[in-house]
């Protein structure tokens, strides 16, 4: 054989090779290659829009944290206000209560004073009647003398 026979043959089973290659293989080539090249198109994709799903999340979660701080904020500025007025009611109630008290013990100190006055008044009275004993050396009796008693304790 030949050179040239055995390049024809070569090239005839060659082209048959490439036809049958073309007719029966390479459509599922292409087609995996096609099925590829669409689940990288939308794994990109997947990742495309995963990163700015990501971002809006971000976004989201930046927008709560500020409205979580301006919340807290607001919520300690209402206990710190609500602090400073039971402050100043236990001021008002501890100032009415001391008020009561004040008002409460001068009128003990008054009372006690009235009886103190009565007990002296009526020591007094006594001290009187004894005294008029002495100088007139009888006894007065307090039963028939009571409108005098009475007149003298007043005086007092």
């Amino acid at each position: 054989m030949s050179i040239t026979a055995t390049l024809i043959v070569q090239i005839i089973v060659f082209l048959l090779l490439a036809a049958f290659t073309m007719k029966f293989v390479w459509p599922f080539v292409a087609n995996a290659l096609d099925a590829r090249a669409a689940k990288v198109a939308e794994g990109l994709a997947a990742a495309d829009q995963a990163k700015s799903d990501l971002a809006a999340a971000n976004q989201r979660v930046e927008q709560a944290l500020v409205a979580s701080r301006n919340e807290t904020a607001a919520r300690l500025a209402d206990a710190e206000r609500r602090a400073q007025q039971i402050i100043e009611e236990a001021k008002i109630r501890a100032n009415e209560e001391g008020n009561k008290i004040l008002a409460a013990a001068r009128a003990d100190a008054e009372q006690q004073t009235m009886q103190a006055r009565e007990v002296l008044r009526e020591q007094v009275a006594q001290l009187a009647v004894r005294g008029a004993e002495q100088i007139l050396r009888k006894e007065v009796n307090p039963a028939v003398h009571a409108d005098l008693l009475a007149r003298l304790q007043t005086e007092l």
